[in-house]
């Protein structure tokens, strides 16, 4: 005798409800926290501030991915706003004792926790107000 497994409906995905407001809290906190490190971190060594303020907004290129839709901006944007790759940069920059990148991750990892602790998440497929700090915009409800 076969049984038929239900099927969850595709077409519209739930998203699981915001965090508590302490839990945002916390989050926009530990973002705030990682780009004061960064900042300390940077100007420790040295580096030009010009190249800072150059380079600040350049993950935010990755909203382009928008372009193509809501779940292919949701993941362009996520890939860069993830602590992942810039810390990898820093790692091996370290490690190869390339010096000259470590600049570069940590302008990138200021740029994520100033994000993060403005309320700018990372994204649901749904679209770029959909965020795991919660709904951006006037529209939050």
């Amino acid at each position: 005798m076969a049984t038929s497994i239900p099927i969850p409906e595709q077409s519209s995905p739930r998203i699981s409800s915001p965090p508590s407001s302490s839990v945002t809290l916390l989050l926009r906190l530990e973002g705030l926290a990682v780009a004061a490190i960064a900042a300390l971190l940077y100007a420790r060594m040295g580096s030009n501030w010009w190249l800072f303020a150059a380079l600040w907004l350049v993950p935010d290129l990755s909203m382009i991915g928008y372009l193509a839709g809501p779940c292919q901006g949701a993941r362009a944007y996520n890939a860069i706003h993830s602590y992942l790759a810039p810390l990898i940069l820093a790692f091996s920059a370290l490690l190869l004792h390339r010096s000259v990148l470590l600049p570069y991750a940590l302008i990138w990892i200021n740029h994520i926790g100033v994000d993060r602790a403005m309320g700018y998440g990372l994204k649901y497929r749904q679209g770029f107000g959909f965020t795991h700090l919660g709904r951006l915009g006037r529209n939050k409800g």
